[in-house]
Formats: C-alpha cells, structure tokens, sequence
C-alpha cells in the first residue's frame, strides 16, 4: 500500500487516501465484504461506506464501526477526513 507523503518548504502534505485503497483496506480485514464506497463531496477526503460481512454477524453497531476504524489502520482523522459509516450483518 502507498500513501504519499510531500514535504514543501517544510511542510509535510499528507495525501489523501483513494477509493481503492480504502475499499483495499476493509477487504483485508472483511475478505467476505460488499463494500459501496462513495466520494460524497468530490474531493477524495469525504466518503461514504456500506458494509456487509458476515464477521458482523453478532455484533453490536458501535462493536462492527470500532472494527472498521481498525481496519483503516489509524488512517481515519489522517488521509481520511471523513467516513459516513454503515455496517450490516451479511446472512448466508
């Protein structure tokens, strides 16, 4: 995975995160997952997530986000600004 790091006149610049390096990152920890992954404001700092996996299965709400944010492996609040997250059982 890359993540692009710029340093001009000492300012280091960190680059937002793509649609596929996010939907990269939750398939890593979900194999199982549907993921619909939406830039919401155009800018790729802005997203939307729906989420369906099984590994869900049994989970509380807040228990399936706190998993997703690890997922994203501190990424969130970085690269990624914002994520409007839905998270879903997977059945069968």
């Amino acid at each position: 995975m890359i993540f692009i790091i710029l340093t001009i006149s000492g300012i280091i610049i960190i680059m937002p995160l793509t649609k596929n390096q996010i939907s990269t990152m939750i398939l890593k920890a979900f194999p199982d997952a549907t993921i619909e992954l939406k830039d919401i404001a155009g800018d790729s700092n802005h997203y939307s997530a729906k989420i369906m996996s099984k590994i869900f299965n049994g989970k509380s709400k807040i228990e399936q986000h706190k998993m997703v944010y690890k997922a994203l492996e501190g990424k969130m609040g970085n690269e990624l600004h914002a994520l409007a997250l839905t998270t879903e059982e997977k059945n069968g």
